[in-house]
Parts: structure tokens; C-alpha cells; sequence
């Protein structure tokens, strides 16, 4: 079955915020394992009013848990999963300000006690596959962790650990979403589209340093909370790697760029045999050219040499499935996602209405609408996989199109989710943590859907 699971995680008051009151809150484990929070106002006011959770949480955590702790309960226990090669996905959110960047990548790279989630199990991940490692004579087929960092704004996405260079998401002929980097013009007509990088680190301080790397591309800006938010959602994957899948890969990224000046050529000769083939007649309608005979031999003989190529395309294809079938260790393509989702907006929110804000641009009120779109979209997703709906709906946002074959990854037996809720304990952010704790609370529910429905 697959688990969906909802934390929340206090951060402490900023120095900024000493003398402001915090928010009253209880939380109770119910007889079903989950929790329930109480929120109540430090001061009451026409708008704001106490509140209750449905039974949605599976724990929270306080103020004063630091990042090992948030790790060794959340994310320790799925380890296992991604070893036997699984999928699995980890998500902040949150408004701004709130801890979501502090929980996912973290602030101290040199503490292991505040590691982010991410760097945490890197390092995990490593002490394991180097013990792996020391029974493993080929080198190609060495085990090291992949990483690709990239970040996401509308339909663009920007590589962080390929100079940020800018790439696009398209849904292909094969139904899946694919994050593409700029064309390449090579020799001979061939044309070459680069995935997202993903660059392979065979210790623990080679990938730390590739994510301090990309960390310094990642960019921000003036949210309605403060003037130095994430204004993207930033998603860092962890892959379990061989030399043999990189260059299986490399293979059919060379394949594909071969086939393109071949089908273009095939077309070009379609469209001209048939230009030639047919004219228009005194009422305009297209019939036979008299004067003209199609050669079909033409034509048949390109389109030959299209599906020779196209083989060619789908036997590299096949050989990066053999790799991650035929492994002599199961870990091979398993993965862990964390997705640093951009701080939520309350635009309409009159409770915080005479809160000194950060003047935003018409740009970045645009951006803040995008990303509540997004965010939506996501737990529509969750929704609706918990229902075991025939449609889901991923392709309503960019955001959930890049995540389609992270969830879709994950329908395995014991496959594991989990959205970590950052929420401020500040009386003046009392609207906006409310807003979080409904969303997780509706997202917890529709994960514990399954149960329901199974009784």
C-alpha cells in the first residue's frame, strides 16, 4: 500500500519576533494513530477564531527538534525502500519564512546534527553503498549516488548544477514529462537535447560540494512575508547510480540526437513527393498531378531508414532497462526526492492586513499566484491517487507534470510519501499557519483515504 504521511514542524520564534506572543496549540494522538491539532489565538479578533485538525498528522514536531530528529523519524525509516531500488518523495511546505529551506537542504553544511533532510541521507546512502562497494571488482559497475538539483518557475526549469542553464518541460509522444535542456546543433544535421544533469559522486563530500554548488545558483525574491523567499520550488533528486546506467543512458541521448536529422530528412521527402503529386484544380479542391508520378519507393526507403534508426533509439532504451533489472545489487535506480516547495501566498488574507510587508513587483505577484496554482495542483494529485481515481490530474500545473513519474515510481507495495508542514508558532503569522496546517490536514486525510476505503 502506498503510504502518504503528514508531519508539522514548529520552527522557534525568530530574534525578530521575542516579543511577539505565540500561538496557543495542542495536539492529541487519536485511537486511528493520528494526530489532531488545536489552534488557538494569542489575542482574539473578529477574524480570528480557534481551530481544529482532522485526524491527519502522523507526528509533530516541536520547536526545539532539530534536523536529526526530523530525519531519523521521517526519513531513516524509508532507506530500506530506496536500497531495494524504490521511490520515494519528500515534500516541504509552508508560507514563507516558515523553515521549509532549513528542513530540506538546511542552513549548516558541517554539523551533521543539522543536516537537511537531503544531506542527511546522502550521507547515509553512502556508508551504505561504500560498503557495497568493497565486494564490487568492476568498475563500471560501482555504486555511487546521482544527484540532480533543479529549480521551478512556471514551465522553466533551471539546472542548478549546469550553471543554471534553462530547460523546459514537455510532455513526450510516450506520455511522460521530460525536462529538456537547450538544442544542440552537432555535425551532419544532428540534433542533441540534454536532460537535466545528473552528476555522480562517489563520497559523501564530492556530492556535498555539488549541492553547495547549485545552492549558490538558486534564486530568490520578495515574498509577502519577507525579501529573500524562495520564489521557486526546488527539487534535488538522489539516485543510486552505476557508470554502466550513465553511460546507458549517455547512449540513448546520443541515439535520439542520430534519429532526428534521419526523420527530419524522411518528412522532407513525404511533404515533397506529395507537393509534386498533387495540384489544384479550377475549384481549388487537390487532385493527382497528370504530370507528376509519386515515387513511393522513395518515400518507403526514407521511412525505412527512420524505423531502422528508431530501433536503434529503443535497443539503447532497452539496455538501461536491462541495467536496472539485471543489477547484481537491487538499489540500483532507487531514489529519494525532496522538493522544497516555494512559500505559499495569502494575498486575501485580512488578518495580516496591517502587517509592514515587503513590496513586491507585478512580476512577483504573478509568481505568487503561479505558485498557489501549483500547490493546488499538488494536492488534487494527492487527492486524487488516494482515491484510486481513474484520471489524475498532473498535467495541471508544471509542478505536478515534473512530479508525475516520481508519484507514479512509488506504486509499489510499501512505497512511502511524506509532506512535511513548516508552520510559524508567531502570533502575527496565526492566518498563515492556519492556511498550512488546512492544506496538510486535507492532504492527510485524503492519504488515509485508502484505509477507509479498504474497511
Amino acid at each position: 500500500m502506498h503510504q502518504f504521511k503528514v508531519y508539522t514542524r514548529w520552527r522557534p520564534l525568530s530574534p525578530g519576533e521575542s516579543t511577539t506572543l505565540e500561538i496557543q496549540r495542542t495536539h492529541n494522538l487519536q485511537d486511528s494513530g493520528r494526530v489532531t491539532i488545536w489552534l488557538t489565538p494569542s489575542s482574539r479578533s473578529a477574524t480570528e477564531r480557534p481551530w481544529k485538525s482532522e485526524a491527519a498528522f502522523t507526528q509533530v514536531f516541536e520547536a526545539t527538534d532539530n534536523n536529526k530528529s526530523v530525519f531519523e523519524a521521517a526519513v531513516a525509516p524509508t532507506l530500506p525502500h530506496v536500497l531495494s531500488g524504490q521511490s520515494c518523495n519528500f515534500f516541504a511546505y509552508g508560507h514563507s519564512g516558515s523553515g521549509k529551506s532549513h528542513t530540506i537542504i538546511g542552513y549548516d553544511f558541517e554539523n551533521p546534527d543539522e543536516f537537511g533532510l537531503c544531506l542527511a541521507a546522502a550521507r547515509h546512502l553512502s556508508d551504505k553503498l561504500a560498503g557495497f562497494n568493497r565486494d564490487i571488482d568492476n568498475p563500471i559497475e560501482e555504486l555511487a549516488i546521482g544527484i540532480r538539483m533543479f529549480e521551478l518557475r512556471k514551465n522553466i526549469a533551471f539546472d542548478l548544477l549546469n550553471g543554471r542553464c534553462q530547460c523546459y518541460v514537455r510532455e513526450g509522444h510516450d506520455g511522460k514529462t521530460h525536462i529538456r535542456g537547450e538544442t544542440e546543433l552537432l555535425e551532419e544535421g544532428k540534433v542533441r537535447v540534454r536532460p537535466i544533469i545528473t552528476k555522480a559522486c562517489w563520497s559523501f563530500e564530492d556530492l556535498r560540494q555539488e549541492l553547495l554548488a547549485g545552492l549558490k545558483l538558486r534564486a530568490t525574491g520578495t515574498s509577502t512575508i519577507h525579501d529573500q523567499s524562495s520564489r521557486t520550488h526546488a527539487v534535488l533528486e538522489l539516485e543510486i547510480v552505476t557508470r554502466a546506467l550513465l553511460e546507458a543512458r549517455d547512449a540513448v541521448v546520443q541515439r535520439q540526437s542520430e534519429l532526428v536529422p534521419v526523420g527530419k530528412l524522411a518528412t522532407d521527402i513525404y511533404i515533397e513527393e506529395n507537393t509534386k503529386g498533387y495540384i489544384k484544380d479550377a475549384d481549388g479542391k487537390y487532385i493527382p498531378n497528370p504530370d507528376y508520378q509519386i515515387d513511393q519507393a522513395r518515400i518507403d526507403a526514407a521511412e525505412a531508414k527512420k524505423a531502422e534508426f528508431e530501433s536503434y533509439v529503443q535497443q539503447a532504451e532497452g539496455k538501461v532497462s536491462d541495467i536496472l533489472n539485471s543489477s547484481g545489487h537491487l538499489c540500483v535506480g532507487g531514489k529519494l526526492v525532496f522538493v522544497d516547495l516555494a512559500g505559499s501566498e495569502y494575498y486575501h488574507d485580512k488578518t495580516i492586513s496591517t502587517m509592514p510587508r515587503p513590496k513586491q513587483t507585478p512580476q512577483e505577484q504573478q509568481e505568487g499566484r503561479q505558485i498557489n496554482t501549483d500547490l493546488l495542483a499538488l494536492k488534487e494529485v494527492i487527492r486524487a491517487r488516494a482515491l484510486k481515481q481513474a484520471r489524475i490530474p498532473f498535467r495541471s500545473s508544471p509542478l505536478t507534470m515534473v512530479l508525475r513519474d516520481h508519484f507514479l515510481g512509488t506504486n509499489t507495495p510499501d512505497s512511502y510519501s511524506a509532506m512535511i508542514l513548516t508552520v510559524s508558532p508567531s502570533s502575527e503569522q496565526f492566518a498563515a499557519t492556519m492556511n498550512t496546517l488546512k492544506y496538510g490536514s486535507l492532504v492527510g486525510v485524503a492519504g488515509g483515504e485508502k484505509k477507509r476505503v479498504a474497511r
